[in-house]
C-alpha cells in the first residue's frame, strides 16, 4: 500500500511539473518537427532491427516517442512526447510521464515504440488512463528483437537509447495522454 502511494505521489509530482506542457505542439511548425523527428526515431529502429517494420505492418496502430529525457536520484522522472498512428495515418499527438523510486542515479534520453495489436489495444492508449511498468514491459531494440518481442495486453514496447549513463534498480511505471489532431 504504501508503495501505490509513492508511485500516485510521483506521477502527481510529474502531472504538477508538466502541468504547463500541451499534449501536442503549439505552433504547426512544431507539430511538423515532432512528426519528423518521430518518422526519423522508427527509422533508427527499424535500422536497428530491420525485422521491427514487419512487425510494425501488422500492428493496427503504434506510438512513437522520439526523444524521452529521464533523471533520478532515487527517485526519477521522465518525459516526452511522440505521435500516434492507426494503420498508417498518424492520428494525433501523445506525451510520456514516468515516475520511479529505488536505487537509482543518473540521467539519459531514449526513443520509444509501443506497439498495439489490436484497436481495442490502441482505444485504451486513447483513453488517457493507459500505464503500465515500463521497465518490466520494454524490449532493447537489437537486432532480431522484434522476432522474440511477444504481446501483453495487446501491447509490445521497444526503447533504444540515444544518450547519457543511468544506473536503475528501481519499480515505476509509466503514463501516456493521448490528443487527437
Amino acid at each position: 500500500m504504501k508503495s501505490l502511494f509513492c508511485l500516485a505521489a510521483m506521477f502527481g509530482l510529474i502531472g504538477l511539473l508538466n502541468g504547463g506542457c500541451t499534449t501536442s505542439p503549439d505552433t504547426d511548425a512544431g507539430k511538423t518537427n515532432l512528426n519528423d523527428d518521430s518518422a526519423n526515431a522508427l527509422r533508427q529502429l527499424e535500422t536497428t532491427d530491420p525485422t521491427l517494420n514487419d512487425f510494425v505492418k501488422h500492428a493496427y496502430g503504434y506510438a512513437i516517442f522520439p526523444s524521452v529525457g529521464k533523471g533520478a536520484v532515487g527517485v526519477g522522472g521522465a518525459y516526452g512526447k511522440g505521435t500516434v498512428y492507426a494503420n498508417g495515418d498518424m492520428i494525433g499527438f501523445a506525451d510520456l510521464s514516468q515516475a520511479t523510486i529505488g536505487a537509482q542515479l543518473g540521467g539519459q534520453t531514449y526513443s520509444e515504440l509501443i506497439v498495439f495489436e489490436t484497436e481495442q489495444a490502441l482505444e485504451n492508449f486513447k483513453g488517457n488512463n493507459y500505464a503500465f511498468d515500463a521497465q518490466a514491459s520494454a524490449v532493447a531494440a537489437k537486432a532480431g528483437a522484434s522476432n522474440t518481442a511477444r504481446y501483453s495486453n495487446g501491447v509490445a514496447i521497444f526503447t533504444m537509447p540515444q544518450g547519457g549513463l543511468m544506473f536503475e534498480a528501481s519499480v515505476g511505471g509509466q503514463r501516456f495522454t493521448f490528443q487527437p489532431k
